[in-house]
């Protein structure tokens, strides 16, 4: 592409995530969500270990994000800041702020479609928190974003280049967050419609499609092909939560709960222009000969779909997976601006940037995402007593605990000058079983969630078994954690 703005665009965004990357470690919130701290637990444990090895990567998140920060967190201050991670964040939001912007002008020609766009996502309040943190979300809208638009490009030329450059970004994209799955399915069934309308003849369609088709489907088939490795199972679809939100069961309860929460988190009027810009595509795909690749567009959709299976499986509600949809939605609003010509559109990006100026607060400790990053918050504070008490009396003696459910703690403990190899946990598969069934004589200290979810794995094992602490006091608590002490030595 030519055209310098979306370069420019994405270089602003990146000044602008730096900005709210310092506002928010300012404000004290950049590892305030327990996930946060939990990343950087699981790209850490790969080398810090007391079994270092590969399938410390674990199969329940994506390895991408935690392969690329695996080396710069192995460095006590990045681990304990997150600033390598935020970094990462930083460069997802400059590299999510081009692809968006690369992406309207192709399909509408239009700079002020793009600046409405770029705006619309790089002005959230709740995507900013997101890109100041260690999350994975930033790269999943950098990677899907641009994975989109090259394969936008390559359908519009009617497919007849080599589809690596779009095949290897949607791997990237598919290797690091659930949602880039189903995006990615979408454009799978959308491409060869696409081409169908552009014109190719059938052995054609399937045959690029086919070209396309064979990167995400060799990233989905190495993932799990992983996770059987690092696991046992093909794929791990449980444990994560206690089946009991509202929607349990009900799809369309489950969707209306997704619609909710992207209104909380943006706003009417941005949702109602999302949806011209729905409708534009559409028309322009099925009706003007001409613009068929628009449809691949429609593959954003394909955001509503893991938040909605989420709740319709009983997941609680969290604003947190509606952020993906609203990112889709300044897509759909740049191409609804980007559709208008001449004085029409000046007037609507007028009024548009009138609208964005009077509502949105780019910085705001109190947005839907920044508060909910908070919930931990009090819990933390609380668990300050419990690290008083192991610190007093700790002498490296290992330490039972699951990370399944106190990974973030583990991070916190890492203040205190706590590894992750002084720690048994389920990665140490052989000696966490072994532990969990005796662990007198095995380790110093155990500690366990007695709170959250109902509790966790050493929680259920201690109400199961009157023998498993035996050989241990409960030494103090805090936060939804009991600290248990060995009272003999160990061997």
């Amino acid at each position: 592409m030519k055209d310098p703005l979306p370069k420019i665009l994405g270089g602003a965004g990146a000044v602008l995530g730096v900005f709210a990357a310092w506002f928010y470690h300012r404000q004290g919130l950049t590892l305030s969500h327990y996930d946060a701290k939990a990343h950087l637990v699981v790209a850490r444990r790969i080398l810090d270990n007391i079994t270092p090895e590969y399938s410390q990567i674990g199969a329940v998140w994506l390895p991408l994000p935690h392969l690329l920060n695996m080396l710069p967190v192995q460095i006590d201050a990045m681990y304990r800041t997150g600033a390598s991670a935020v970094a990462l964040s930083i460069l997802s939001f400059g590299l999510a702020c081009y692809a968006i912007a690369r992406l309207v002008i192709h399909v509408t020609g239009s700079r002020l479609g793009a600046l409405l766009a770029v705006a619309v996502f790089a002005l959230d309040a709740d995507i900013l928190y997101l890109q100041s943190t260690p999350m994975t979300e930033p790269m999943l809208f950098a990677l899907t974003i641009l994975g989109l638009c090259l394969v936008y490009e390559w359908v519009h030329r009617g497919a007849e280049a080599d589809p690596r450059a779009a095949g290897l970004i949607l791997i990237a994209a598919c290797l690091t967050r659930y949602e880039a799955w189903l995006v990615t399915a979408a454009l799978m069934a959308l491409t060869p419609l696409a081409l169908l309308i552009r014109g190719l003849r059938p052995v054609q369609v399937v045959k690029r499609t086919a070209q396309l088709a064979v990167y995400p489907t060799l990233a989905i088939a190495l993932f799990i092909l992983h996770s059987w490795f690092t696991t046992g199972q093909w794929f791990v679809t449980g444990g994560f939560f206690v089946a009991d939100g509202k929607a349990l069961g009900h799809p369309l309860d489950a969707f209306l709960q997704v619609v909710s929460g992207i209104r909380q988190l943006s706003n009417d009027m941005l949702v109602l222009v999302s949806l011209v810009g729905v409708a534009v595509v559409l028309v322009r795909g099925f009706i003007r000969s001409g613009r068929p690749a628009d449809l691949v567009l429609l593959a954003l959709l394909g955001f509503l779909l893991l938040p909605t299976y989420a709740f319709y499986q009983g997941h609680p509600f969290r604003m947190r997976y509606m952020i993906a949809p609203v990112v889709g939605m300044a897509v759909f609003c740049g191409i609804a601006l980007g559709s208008l010509r001449g004085r029409t559109q000046i007037v609507a990006a007028a009024a548009l940037a009138a609208f964005l100026v009077a509502t949105v607060r780019p910085l705001n400790a109190q947005a839907p995402m920044v508060r909910e990053a908070q919930w931990d918050r009090p819990n933390s504070r609380d668990r300050q007593q419990v690290t008083s008490c192991l610190m007093r009396e700790y002498h490296h003696e290992p330490i039972l605990a699951s990370m399944a459910s106190l990974a973030h703690y583990m991070q916190e403990l890492s203040h205190e000058g706590l590894n992750i190899r002084d720690f048994v946990h389920e990665g140490n598969l052989i000696d966490w079983r072994e532990d969990i069934e005796s662990p007198k004589g095995r380790v110093g200290w155990i500690l366990i969630e007695e709170k959250a979810e109902g509790g966790d794995m050493l929680a259920a094992r201690a109400r199961a078994s009157s023998q498993f602490l035996t050989g241990f006091t409960r030494v103090c608590e805090g936060g939804g954690v009991a600290l248990y002490k060995a009272e003999s030595p160990v061997d």
